[in-house]
């Protein structure tokens, strides 16, 4: 009876302790899943906007990364970006409450963007920026992918005070693209120029483009200007003009 009662104690101590290791393993998956997903949210965010800095002068700026946190599920991720130090994202998971973490690196972050802002070639030496009084806003962007990249269609967003404008054409190129009256926030419009078509614009990698934006009219006062192109995949290339709210 004595030996029962010690292999019972045995066992009963046994249980619990093991009950607490596995939760060991099971927490660590789940920190390496919310860093995982911190990879995928840095990607969209590289592909999104990382091109653009806090200010009107950030361009390629991908380092507003550093130290950004989410919440996911029950824990959070947290990066580490310094373009200067090596290009190399660092997300790090950990449950809520616990000191464990998991950590995903990822080498040659930058690659991840598609499109991005690139210094206009000529004068005046910056991107973007407005051209012919405040009537037209020009840009320059660059396939960063290696295949190409096929738009066909865009949205516009912005604020102004004043008389409402409406943008009257696109220019990708030097080609048109687009020609009509488009309101802010008038949601997606596909490409109607040239009239005998094709009605979409092939990006080639590598290659720089300006962008021309054409209101009917000079905008007064025009901040928040957003841009997307589309491609018929469902693909978005967001461009924000004047991501510091303070006009081009």
């Amino acid at each position: 009876m004595l030996l029962m009662v010690t292999i019972g104690y045995v066992f009963s101590y046994l249980i619990p302790t093991k009950q607490k290791s596995v939760r060991f393993p099971i927490y660590s998956n789940q920190a390496f899943n919310i860093a995982q997903s911190g990879v995928e949210f840095a990607v969209r965010y590289a592909s999104d906007q990382g091109w653009r800095g806090a200010t009107d002068g950030g361009i390629f700026d991908l380092n507003r990364l550093n130290g950004i946190s989410r919440t996911l599920g029950n824990g959070t991720f947290t990066f580490a970006y310094n373009n200067t130090l090596g290009d190399i994202l660092t997300s790090t998971g950990q449950i809520t409450g616990l000191s464990e973490n998991r950590v995903v690196r990822l080498s040659n972050f930058s690659p991840f963007l598609r499109l991005v802002f690139v210094t206009s070639p000529i004068p005046p030496y910056q991107n973007p920026y407005w051209s012919t009084g405040t009537s037209r806003a020009r840009f320059y962007i660059r396939n960063v992918r290696n295949t190409n990249v096929i738009l066909n269609a865009f949205s516009a967003s912005w604020t102004q005070t004043g008389t409402v404008r409406q943008i009257s054409r696109v220019y990708i190129g030097g080609t048109e693209k687009f020609n009509g009256s488009y309101s802010s926030g008038s949601g997606v419009v596909n490409f109607n120029r040239p009239a005998a078509g094709p009605f979409t614009y092939t990006l080639n990698p590598g290659t720089v483009y300006l962008v021309e934006i054409r209101w009917n009219n000079n905008v007064t006062n025009g901040r928040n200007i957003i841009i997307t192109f589309y491609t018929a995949a469902g693909d978005s290339y967001t461009f924000n003009l004047d991501s510091a709210g303070n006009g081009l």
